[in-house]
């Protein structure tokens, strides 16, 4: 069974960002100019998002003990953490003395407009899941906030029965509506901040931002649909 509602292993927590962590200013990094007047501040910049999934990387090789994986990547948000993920497992691969088959497929999940969740999670693609029969399944997310979504898509690939399901996700953020759902690996534990960047969206924007930022209330507005 993938994810706890208990205690985490000690990497499963991630990096913990605290609530009175003030993030970056903008103005020391790089970003679209587009952009502009629709940020607070970077939350997390693009070099230590990428040196800590490189660790994360090292966890889960070390974890399932160089079994063969079938990765799902929960897209959009997720492929940029997915594609630098697998780079780093197939770099440990090719450097030890055991080759592990990594095969990529990818899922749509849709439950958020704007900034609210929806009532009902939608799955998109993915129809033939029972591909993932005996499989060592290894779900790629980038956020997990209450947990409903990611209990909703287990409980759909459980029914086809693989042999071992394990979640990473890059973020983990801390929300009163959390029913206590924990990924397995998680990147950084970050405050109840609506967050973009690294492929996360808002709207389809602010996917092409390379740091975690947190989006203002200008930008919500801006984009809003």
């Amino acid at each position: 069974m993938a994810g706890s509602s208990e205690e985490a292993p000690d990497y499963g927590r991630g990096v913990v960002i605290k609530d009175n962590w003030p993030g970056y200013d903008l103005n020391l990094f790089t970003y679209p100019q587009h952009y502009y007047g629709d940020l607070e501040y970077v939350l997390l910049p693009r070099g230590i998002i990428v040196d800590r999934i490189e660790r994360l990387a090292k966890d889960i090789m070390k974890d399932l003990g160089y079994c063969d994986i079938l990765i799902l990547c929960v897209l959009k948000g997720g492929y940029k953490f997915c594609m630098d993920l697998v780079e780093h497992l197939k770099n440990i691969s090719r450097n030890s003395d055991r080759f592990v088959s990594m095969k990529v497929d990818f899922i749509r999940l849709k439950s958020c407009r704007n900034d609210q969740a929806m009532d009902e999670m939608q799955i998109i693609g993915g129809d033939d899941l029972s591909t993932l029969a005996g499989k060592n399944v290894l779900i790629v997310k980038d956020l997990v906030g209450t947990g409903r979504t990611m209990k909703a898509l287990l409980s759909s690939i459980e029914k086809h029965k693989p042999n071992m399901i394990k979640v990473a996700s890059l973020l983990v953020k801390r929300t009163p509506g959390s029913d206590g759902f924990r990924p397995d690996y998680a990147g950084f534990e970050i405050p109840n901040l609506f967050v973009v960047g690294y492929a996360l969206g808002y709207n389809e924007y602010f996917r092409d931002l390379n740091h975690i930022c947190v989006i203002s209330e200008h930008g919500k507005e801006k984009y809003r649909v």
